[in-house]
């Protein structure tokens, strides 16, 4: 099982809103892409949040054929869509991570 953890430090002044559309747009799109089993959407503690707080989800695919998937069909859109909608008011970054047992 492979984790595909996205972290993002969000500016105050739009923290909400950015909050909101994670919740009510952004996760919902992403699991109706159907190459994601669950997810965590947690905010991070101990970190300094004086230009913003920093979230991280992540997203547990079952292989690596539902994560390139991912990839594929639908990483693309949804990157310019939060593009689009936030620009430079988040910075994100990506981490594909596997289970050890």
């Amino acid at each position: 099982m492979l984790i595909y953890n996205v972290t993002t430090k969000v500016a105050h002044a739009v923290h909400t809103d950015w909050l909101n559309w994670m919740k009510n747009t952004h996760i919902p799109a992403v699991m109706q892409s159907g190459c994601f089993t669950t997810h965590y959407f947690v905010r991070l503690l101990e970190v300094d949040e004086e230009d913003g707080p920093t979230y991280a989800v992540q997203y547990h695919a079952a292989d690596q054929a539902a994560y390139d998937r991912y990839l594929a069909l639908f990483a693309k859109n949804l990157r310019e869509e939060t593009l689009q909608n936030w620009g430079n008011q988040i910075i994100a970054f990506r981490s594909i991570m596997q289970y050890v047992n």
